[in-house]
C-alpha cells in the first residue's frame, strides 16, 4: 500500500473518531437543553465537517446570550455520563415515546423499515432515537466543546415547514485543538468576504432585484474582468477553443440530455413562448454537444476542447443562499473536452496540471488549501445513476489510474458522482476550515449516446467519442469569495481593483501627481489620484483601508527630483524612486501576477 493510501486511511479513522465525540456531543447538548427548556422538543443533531448541531422548536425564543447557561450545563450533565448504552424498540414503543414530539414520530415512521425497529440511545437520564457512533467514555473523552451560535432551520430543509432553532457546536479531544479552532474561527468572521466585500465594495444584493443575485460594482467587477481574462487566454493557450452560446434554450435541450427531470429541483420553472417552453439554463453541456453536431469530424480534430465563460442559473433555496459562496446566478469556467477513449486519461491530467498552476498564480499549495476527492457511483442505484456497468468500471479505474500515477493524495466517496459517470473534484479549504467543491473533472460515457456525438476513426469508420466535462477556477463568484478570504482583503497587484494611489501633501503638487497619474495609466496601471484638500496622513490612511497596493507620495522634492516616494501598504518605511523606476517595477509585478 503506497504512502498516500496509508495517509488516506488514517485520516479517515481521525476523522471517524471526530465525528463520534462530536454526535455524543450533540446528544449531550439536547440533554442540557431538556433539564433547562423541558418544554423544549429536540429533532435531530448531526456531527458536522467541522462541529455539530442540533434543531430544537423551543415554546419561547432563546438568544446566543443563553448559550454559556446550557454549555455549563452540559459540563455539569457529563460528569455522570460512563458510557453510551443502546436499546433495540419497535416502532410502537418508540412512538409511545415521543408521542408529543411530533417531529420524532415523522422520523420514527419514516426510518422504522420492514422489520420495524429502531434503536435508543441512552447517557446519563437522557434517552434519544439514533444510529448509534458514540465515543465510549463520555465522562473521559468529551471535555472540549464548546457552543457557537444560532440559527433559524427549517424542519427537514423545506420552507414550507416549520422554523426551528438551530444550536451549532464544536468539540476536540484535547484542550490545544479547540482553542486553536476557536482561534481560526474569530480570524474567519474577520476575513469573511461578506464583511469585507461590502468594506472594499465590491458587491452588493438587492431585495428588490432578487436574493442570491448579485450587482458587481466597479471594483469588483474589475476583478472579475482580470480572472476571467486570465482564465480565458490561459485556456487559448492549452488549445481550448472559447464560445459563446446563449443563456436560455428550448426545453427539449434538457429532456435531450437528460438533466430534465434529473435536476427539474434546481432549475428555473419554464418560460412559456409561442407554444414553446424555454429555459434558463442551469448548465453549458448540451449547448456545446450541438456546436460539436453541427460540423461532421475526423480523429484528427481530436480531442477538441470547447471552453465558455458560461452565465448559469439555478435555483437555490433561499435558506441555502450564503454571500457568493451559494447564488443563483453565477459565471462558470467550463469545458467540454470531446476526445477518444485512450485521449482521456492524458486530458484528465491535462486538465489537473492546469488546475494546479492556476491554484499555484493565486498562491494555493496542494494538500494544504486545497485536495483531491474521487467521485464514484453508487451502482446499486438505478434511479440516480445510468446503467452500464463496464462504463463505470472503465471512467473509474482511468481517474483512479490519473490519481496514483500523480502521486495525489485523495478520498473516496460512494454515490457523490453524477448520473452520467465518474468524477474527481477538487475541495477547497476555507478560513473556516471548510472544504467546498471548487471544480470538477467529470468522466462522462452518457452524454455522447444520448447527443449520438460522432467522429471518423483512422479505419474510416464512425466512433463514439467520450466527454471530460471540467471547469478551471469554478464559479467565478464562488472564486472571488474564496479569493477575498483568502487574501483578506489585500488581493496581490495584478487584481487589485486600485493598484496604486497618489497621494499629494497639498494642491500646490496636483499638476505634478497628474503627470505621474498619466504615466502609469499609459501602461494601463490601475491609477487614482487622492486630489481632496485632506491632511496627508487622512489619505494613506483612506488608501490602507481600501487595500490599494502602492501609494506614491509627492511633495516639494519630488516635485523637484522627478521623484515618487513609495509606500507599500503591508510596510511602514518609504522608498523614494524615479517615475520610470517605479513604472516598470509595477508593471513586472502585474505581468508576472506574483
Amino acid at each position: 500500500m503506497s504512502d498516500a493510501h496509508n495517509h488516506n486511511h488514517n485520516h479517515l479513522a481521525e476523522l471517524e473518531a471526530l465525528a463520534q465525540l462530536r454526535h455524543s456531543a450533540a446528544h449531550l447538548l439536547a440533554a442540557a437543553v431538556l433539564e433547562l427548556y423541558p418544554d423544549a422538543k429536540p429533532t435531530i443533531g448531526p456531527a458536522t465537517d467541522d462541529g455539530f448541531y442540533y434543531d430544537f422548536d423551543f415554546s419561547e425564543p432563546i438568544s446566543e446570550n443563553d448559550l454559556p447557561k446550557i454549555e455549563k450545563k452540559m459540563k455539569e450533565l457529563v460528569k455522570h455520563w460512563r458510557e453510551f448504552s443502546h436499546q433495540v424498540v419497535t416502532a410502537d414503543e418508540a412512538l409511545e415515546l415521543y408521542k408529543k414530539n411530533e417531529y420524532k414520530s415523522e422520523l420514527i415512521r419514516e426510518f422504522a423499515g420492514e422489520n420495524r425497529t429502531l434503536t435508543l440511545y441512552m447517557a446519563g437520564n437522557f434517552t434519544d432515537l439514533c444510529r448509534g457512533g458514540h465515543v465510549e467514555s463520555p465522562k473521559k473523552e468529551l471535555k472540549f466543546f464548546k457552543l457557537l451560535s444560532l440559527a433559524g432551520a427549517y424542519w427537514r430543509g423545506s420552507e414550507e415547514n416549520k422554523m426551528l432553532t438551530r444550536i451549532y457546536g464544536t468539540a476536540f479531544f484535547s484542550k490545544d485543538e479547540l482553542k486553536e479552532n476557536l482561534q481560526m474561527r474569530e480570524d474567519a468572521k474577520a476575513r469573511d468576504h461578506r464583511k469585507l466585500g461590502k468594506e472594499l465594495g465590491l458587491f452588493v444584493f438587492s431585495d428588490t432585484i432578487g436574493k442570491g443575485l448579485p450587482l458587481w460594482t466597479e471594483k469588483g467587477t474589475t476583478i472579475r474582468r482580470e480572472l476571467e481574462r486570465f482564465i480565458t487566454d490561459e485556456e487559448i493557450r492549452r488549445g481550448y477553443k472559447h464560445v459563446m452560446t446563449p443563456d436560455i434554450a428550448n426545453l427539449d435541450l434538457y429532456r435531450k440530455s437528460g438533466h430534465y427531470p434529473y435536476y427539474k429541483d434546481s432549475m428555473y420553472a419554464p418560460i412559456k413562448i409561442e407554444d414553446e417552453e424555454y429555459m434558463l439554463r442551469p448548465m453549458t453541456c448540451p449547448h456545446h454537444f450541438e456546436l460539436y453536431s453541427s460540423a461532421p469530424h475526423s480523429y484528427r480534430e481530436l480531442p477538441m476542447r470547447i471552453a465558455e465563460l458560461a452565465k448559469l442559473y439555478r435555483y437555490e433555496r433561499s435558506g441555502e443562499l450564503s454571500g457568493l459562496i451559494r447564488v443563483r446566478s453565477f459565471c462558470l469556467a467550463d469545458s467540454h473536452i470531446i476526445c477518444s477513449k485512450d485521449q482521456a486519461k492524458a486530458e484528465i491530467n491535462g486538465v489537473l496540471d492546469l488546475i494546479e498552476y492556476i491554484s499555484s498564480v493565486f498562491g494555493l499549495e496542494k494538500g494544504k488549501n486545497y485536495s483531491y476527492r474521487l467521485s464514484l457511483g453508487d451502482r446499486s442505484d438505478e434511479k440516480k445513476y445510468f446503467k452500464d456497468d463496464a462504463s463505470w468500471d472503465f471512467a473509474e479505474k482511468v481517474l483512479r489510474q490519473v490519481l496514483i500515477e500523480r502521486d495525489a493524495v485523495y478520498v473516496e466517496a460512494e454515490g457523490e458522482a453524477a448520473f452520467y459517470g465518474p468524477k474527481i473534484d477538487v475541495q477547497m479549504r476555507n478560513v473556516n476550515g471548510k472544504e467546498d467543491t471548487a471544480f470538477t473533472v467529470q468522466y462522462d460515457f452518457v452524454m455522447p449516446k444520448r447527443f449520438d456525438l460522432k467522429f471518423t476513426n483512422e479505419a474510416g469508420e464512425e466512433e463514439q467519442p467520450v466527454v471530460v466535462h471540467r471547469s478551471s477556477i469554478g464559479a467565478i463568484e464562488r472564486s472571488i469569495a474564496f479569493l477575498i478570504e483568502h487574501y483578506a482583503g489585500k488581493f496581490p497587484v495584478w487584481l487589485s481593483p486600485t493598484q496604486v494611489s497618489i497621494l499629494p501633501i497639498s494642491d500646490n503638487y496636483l499638476e505634478y501627481a497628474e503627470e505621474v497619474k498619466i504615466a502609469l495609466a499609459r501602461h494601463n496601471v490601475r491609477v487614482h489620484l487622492d486630489d481632496r484638500s485632506e491632511r496627508l496622513q487622512a489619505k494613506i490612511r483612506h488608501a490602507q483601508m481600501e487595500q490599494i497596493p502602492y501609494m506614491l507620495v509627492v511633495g516639494e522634492k519630488e516635485v523637484a527630483d522627478g521623484t515618487v516616494a513609495v509606500r507599500h501598504r503591508d510596510k511602514k518605511e518609504q522608498q523614494v524612486m524615479k517615475i520610470a523606476d517605479f513604472v516598470s517595477l509595477v508593471v513586472s509585478e502585474i505581468a508576472e501576477k506574483k
